[in-house]
């Protein structure tokens, strides 16, 4: 069982766990002997935490013996993004100037795991200050490489731990999304991802001090779970959600709500925006639809979703306008290259003054107040993450149109982070030696609707993962 202990779900894993079937050294060491045969070929770990993770595991062990109960999620290890805080460890966010920022204490998302049994193996790489791109480079750590084909990027920017769950080195990952962070990354990888709610899970998104961000950067950024099976995205949101007096935004909402009426309305967008959307992803979107009418939800194709241009528009005015002032010193710590993607956003999209940014914070609540509507007539939208397959490394960062390319592809889980609202990533399956995927978004607070149906469709397609990473210059 043990040269299998990797390839296990994280449910199963911790029950695994607890019911003494295994020890949690051995769950443990599983994980790190597959990160030293299979890590370096995708490098997607970063800072390994193998001692400190057999003690966790050995303290985990001795509770057992002597007769404790043990968390939900019982010596199940996972990453950590490193954006977010692992207590003693630094937090680097892939670039040199902050290699030895060692963490005083662990953000809320890392405490709350590790309160419910689970193990931190390590960090995971990002593209640098998550500002260089959509492909996971960091100038600390170099390029995540996406284990279906090395010619393609894994996404990102929590492009890191969704290649350490495609691969099985880690049980699932702990990433953030602010506009589709862990989902792309999830549909390039062939894993699952969870966006959550605004305010759904407690976080500390500070950088290098005690100043917290402003508004954008408060109200978009949510850290989310990144796992092989729609089963183990509903314990870890089972455990990531409540309040917490370290995050004054996170709310005592119940992690899952009453059942709606049925039979669950489902929107069918393929193409937001009518912008234009591959054939591959087109069919991915239908093949959902088709497992979602199987599973008796339904489903319903309608012309668009609400205002998606003009969120889009909003969207990138309050983020420039936010980030203006301190762009002039972030993009030294950028690299060579890595400011570009920001850059040409700026250059499209010059900062707001006084009058127009107040203007721009009320048409925020209007959006959201369109897009509440439009979930209260369908409590799920079913559409595309990326508009396409997975692209090559860097395409954003290559010239304005690669940039503009990439920014289209991304727009709905764009729009979904700018209104706040819950979404999942889920496969559909393989096309070309490539993983294709859908999100399903849901209500506010109603992550286990769209749980629900992900694993409705995740039961009617199968799980892709994990996979041996493709070697170089071979196409799986």
């Amino acid at each position: 069982m043990q040269d299998a202990l990797w390839r296990m779900p994280a449910t199963a894993q911790a029950a695994a766990v607890r019911a003494g079937e295994v020890s949690a050294v051995e769950l443990v060491d599983s994980h790190l002997e597959r990160i030293a045969e299979a890590g370096p070929r995708v490098n997607a770990v970063t800072q390994l935490l193998a001692d400190r993770a057999r003690e966790a595991a050995a303290r985990t062990d001795r509770r057992r013996a002597a007769g404790e109960e043990l968390g939900p999620l019982a010596g199940v290890p996972f990453t950590v993004k490193e954006t977010t805080a692992i207590e003693g460890v630094p937090t680097t966010f892939g670039t040199p100037r902050f290699r030895d920022l060692v963490a005083p204490a662990d953000a809320p998302p890392v405490a709350r795991l590790r309160a419910a049994g689970a193990i931190p193996i390590g960090h995971s790489n990002v593209p640098t200050l998550i500002l260089a791109g959509m492909h996971t480079r960091s100038e600390l750590y170099g390029d995540t490489v996406n284990p279906w084909d090395p010619t393609r990027t894994p996404g990102g920017t929590s492009g890191g731990d969704a290649v350490a769950v495609a691969t099985g080195l880690a049980a699932f990952g702990l990433g953030n999304d602010s506009g589709g962070s862990v989902r792309v990354p999830a549909q390039f990888c062939g894993v699952a991802a969870l966006k959550p709610s605004t305010g759904r899970y407690p976080a500390d998104h500070r950088v290098a001090g005690p100043q917290d961000p402003g508004p954008a950067s408060q109200f978009l950024v949510t850290d989310g779970p990144l796992a092989r099976r729609v089963a183990d995205l509903r314990l870890v949101h089972e455990v990531l959600a409540g309040a917490d007096p370290r995050d004054p935004r996170a709310v005592p909402v119940p992690a899952f709500g009453p059942p709606l009426p049925g039979p669950v309305r489902v929107a069918v967008v393929t193409d937001p925006g009518g912008h234009g959307v591959h054939p591959v992803v087109r069919a991915a979107v239908a093949t959902a639809a088709d497992a979602l009418r199987d599973a008796g939800y339904e489903v319903q194709e309608v012309a668009d979703v609400p205002r998606l241009d003009e969120a889009l528009e909003v969207y990138g005015k309050i983020t420039v306008t936010e980030f203006a002032p301190a762009w002039p010193v972030v993009r030294t710590l950028l690299g060579e290259g890595g400011d570009r993607y920001i850059a040409w956003a700026m250059e499209r999209t010059p900062p707001a003054d006084r009058d127009e940014l107040v203007r721009l914070m009320g048409s925020w609540l209007n959006i959201r107040r369109s897009w509440a509507e439009f979930l209260d007539t369908y409590p799920l939208l079913l559409g595309p993450v990326f508009t396409e397959p997975a692209v090559e490394p860097g395409l954003e960062s290559r010239d304005r149109a690669g940039r503009d390319r990439v920014a289209a592809g991304l727009r709905l889980c764009t729009a979904t982070s700018f209104v706040g609202v819950p979404a999942v990533a889920v496969p559909t399956g393989v096309v070309d030696g490539l993983p294709c995927g859908v999100q399903l978004v849901g209500r506010a607070f109603r992550e286990d609707v769209c749980l629900d149906a992900a694993r409705a469709v995740e039961e009617r397609l199968g799980v892709l993962t994990p996979v041996d990473p493709v070697p170089y210059g071979r196409k799986a």
